[in-house]
Formats: C-alpha cells, sequence, structure tokens
C-alpha cells in the first residue's frame, strides 16, 4: 500500500509565499517521476509542475519563473515552492508520483490541499 501525504497549504495574501510537501510512505521500491497539480474552481486539474528521477523540472507557462518543484529522493518526497502567489493561483493542490512496488508500477495521487490567495 502506498500513500502520497500533503501539507503546507493555507491562506496567504497575493504576493505572498507558500511551500507545499507530498511525503510518499509504503510498500516504495522507486520513485519515478513526480509532479503538482492544481483544480481551480470550477477548472479541470492542471499539471504545473513535474521533476523527474534525475532533477529534471518542467513548468507550466502561468508558474514559470514564480514555482519551483524539487525533490528529496532519501525523504520520498517533492516540494513546491510557490512566489509571487496571485489570487488566480487558488485551488487544491495535488501531488502526484509514479511509483514502483513489489508487484507494480502505478501512479498515486495526495489527498489535495487548499491554496487560497486574498487581496
Amino acid at each position: 500500500q502506498v500513500q502520497l501525504v500533503e501539507s503546507g497549504g493555507g491562506l496567504v495574501q497575493a504576493g505572498g509565499s507558500l511551500t507545499l510537501s507530498c511525503a510518499a510512505a509504503g510498500s516504495i521500491l522507486s520513485i519515478k517521476a513526480m509532479a503538482w497539480y492544481r483544480q481551480a474552481p470550477g477548472k479541470q486539474r492542471e499539471l504545473l509542475a513535474g521533476i523527474t528521477t534525475g532533477g529534471t523540472t518542467n513548468y507550466a507557462d502561468s508558474v514559470k519563473g514564480r514555482f519551483t518543484i524539487s525533490r528529496d529522493n532519501a525523504k520520498n518526497t517533492v516540494y513546491l515552492q510557490m512566489n509571487s502567489l496571485k489570487l488566480e493561483d487558488t485551488g487544491v493542490y495535488y501531488c502526484n508520483a509514479v511509483i514502483a512496488t513489489m508487484n507494480s508500477l502505478n501512479s498515486y495521487w495526495g489527498q489535495g490541499t487548499q491554496v487560497t490567495v486574498s487581496s
């Protein structure tokens, strides 16, 4: 059994910063790609940032230059540093990881953490 547990969401003023964390736990052999997604009210879930095992990153244009994804492979954790937050960054943030266990390779999701940016 594998679980992704997110933390770090909350309420922040526009222009402020937050850091999200997502830790994977369970019967993990290895973690492949990890990513952060966002679902804004009334919108579809969108990919914000991804990172490979080797540390190669990619970002959506909407967050490029403001958000930074990183990972600590020893801790099975992925982070999202969010700076210069805007009202439109409000939403539920989900982490995703492709994880190999003894029997399979699957994509797992965290439970989501709310980020609210106020004016």
